[in-house]
């Protein structure tokens, strides 16, 4: 987030916000900023001189006079504005469920289930908001058994819980002193912020300024308290903040301590019976939308409305599923979303989330794995550490176990709309055997809740980047099957085979500089045109 440079002091290391959900984020309004963003990652590399995805030539070259199905796509997420005006019209309907009449018409075991699940939540309306992260869970769980003990204590059928433990038991200690010591920086800079605001407010006799405003301030002495206010937030308005990213940045410090790193809190004791898939409620907006909007719109935004984006796909429904809160998501709300996905008609699952313990994986694990043999093709966010993960845990995963990968699986990593050595993201996670493909993410325009409008960044855009293109093959060559699909998206990827980048973080890998067949499985990043074309082929080739 932007206010972290805004603070004197030590930063967190990485920013979890943006490790977990975006790298970044932007204006909510088309202005001359937004309007050098708007649209790339549909653009093509020759036509308009940026690396988008070549959308919109596939559409103008072959796609525009071709009949298609429309596709049902499940975003599992933290929630999504289903009355958007960009996803009008673009939201599933369960039409085997009477909407409001209380009863589980269709018989799937969830009551009035019309646009969705809502995972997080319980019959009465109650919903969990904040959570802990995993590493906090499993040292809590593990706290009384393996505290003080070195592991020849511990009996060896016991040993790799205890090593997980204590992996996780030194990134809490350690996420918690950054925490605190980060929060008694921000509570001095908010010392200093609310006494210049309030004295700037006195002078101007306003409740609200500009930078323009506090530049215009004349003051008679340099030492003045009217001066030192003006010139301390004459610098950090000038550097891009706002009060709403001080109070954003305030609101993520204090869910972080309060919520996410504190052993003692469980939000689980409002649901019931959470070891089957009976559980939650249709609350699939909740207060936590913004992520899931913003996916939401890459994918399915209207085409044809002439307001807010283009979605990359144009005959899609989003099936919204939220099992993603405000901490790290518990494995049995996801395996349980992927198996609603597959139950309710999904063809495609977006899953822009991650973490790095997955105490229930086998959980996980079976739900791809019935994904796969009900052809339900799975996108996957590589996430936001600049982690090379093939050596690095990151979940859920494509690899169920040491010997077995899900061939339904497609794993994304970031890029840019410039093709030069900062082409990757800084942020991406990447992986020569792990991540599949790249797809743009950064600075992508998308939609926000309440018919608003955002740039952001991640890993997170860029998924559904591929998962927008996996459902245009889909709709349009409804004769391919998701693994030829997978197979299409990953060949068809423009290569850039003589460009040098810049690795994330090149003080994790001994060489700086790489080229993109030495970071993921495809070497390239996706391309829709290059993909129509050969789903055109393959296509004719069945007929």
């Amino acid at each position: 987030m932007v206010l972290l440079i805004f603070i004197e002091g030590r930063m967190f290391a990485a920013n979890d916000y943006h490790k977990k959900y975006m790298a970044g984020s932007g204006d909510d309004k088309r202005d001359s900023v937004t309007m050098i963003y708007y649209n790339w990652f549909n653009m093509d590399r020759a036509l308009d001189q940026v690396h988008g995805i070549s959308t919109e030539l596939a559409y103008k070259r072959v796609l525009d006079s071709k009949d298609s199905k429309t596709v049902v796509v499940a975003i599992i997420d933290s929630g999504i504005d289903i009355e958007h005006e960009d996803l009008k019209g673009k939201i599933w309907v369960n039409s085997d469920e009477i909407p409001g009449n209380g009863i589980d018409d269709d018989g799937n075991g969830h009551v009035d289930d019309i646009h969705g699940w809502n995972f997080l939540g319980n019959s009465d309306g109650e919903n969990i908001v904040h959570e802990t992260m995993e590493y906090t869970r499993i040292a809590r769980k593990y706290e009384d058994m393996f505290s003080g003990k070195k592991r020849r204590q511990v009996p060896k059928e016991l040993r790799d819980e205890y090593d997980i433990y204590r992996k996780a038991k030194e990134e809490y200690l350690e996420e918690k002193q950054d925490a605190e010591e980060y929060f008694e920086r921000f509570v001095e800079f908010e010392k200093k912020y609310l006494s210049a605001d309030s004295i700037i407010k006195e002078h101007l006799d306003t409740t609200a300024y500009s930078l323009e405003d506090i530049k215009g301030i004349e003051t008679q002495s340099d030492t003045s308290e009217l001066c030192k206010a003006r010139e301390f937030l004459q610098s950090r308005l000038g550097l891009g903040m706002t009060h709403d990213s001080y109070m954003r940045m305030k609101r993520y410090i204090e869910n972080k301590l309060k919520y996410q790193l504190n052993p003692d809190y469980n939000p689980r004791g409002i649901i019931e019976g959470d070891k089957g898939s009976v559980y939650g409620n249709n609350m699939v907006t909740g207060q936590f939308a913004e992520h899931g909007t913003h996916v939401a719109g890459i994918i399915a935004a209207d085409r044809d409305n002439d307001i807010g984006i283009k979605g990359v796909a144009d005959n899609v429904k989003i099936m919204p599923l939220r099992a993603v809160p405000n901490g790290d998501e518990r494995d049995i709300d996801v395996a349980n979303a992927i198996r609603y996905a597959v139950d309710n008609g999904a063809g495609i699952i977006n899953m822009s989330f991650g973490k790095g313990y997955s105490p229930d994986k086998e959980l996980v694990d079976d739900a791809v794995r019935y994904a796969r043999e009900h052809n339900v093709l799975i996108i996957h966010a590589s996430g936001n550490d600049a982690n090379n993960i093939d050596k690095e845990d990151n979940f859920p995963t494509k690899k169920l176990n040491s010997k077995e990968v899900a061939e339904n699986w497609i794993s994304v990593g970031a890029s840019s709309k410039d093709a030069n050595d900062e082409f990757l993201a800084g942020f991406s996670n990447y992986g020569k055997r792990t991540v599949d493909v790249f797809a743009p993410g950064v600075k992508i325009y998308s939609l926000q809740p309440g018919d608003g409008y955002k740039i952001s960044s991640g890993t997170s855009m860029a998924a559904p980047v591929v998962t927008g293109l996996a459902a245009l093959l889909l709709s349009y060559y409804p004769d391919l099957s998701i693994f030829e699909i997978k197979d299409i998206i990953l060949e068809s990827s423009s290569k850039y085979r003589k460009l040098k980048i810049n690795k994330p973080d090149p003080e994790k890998d001994k060489n700086k500089l790489t080229k993109l067949r030495g970071i993921s499985v495809s070497g390239g990043v996706v391309n829709a045109y290059n993909a129509v074309m050969m789903a055109e082929e393959m296509s004719m080739e069945k007929e």
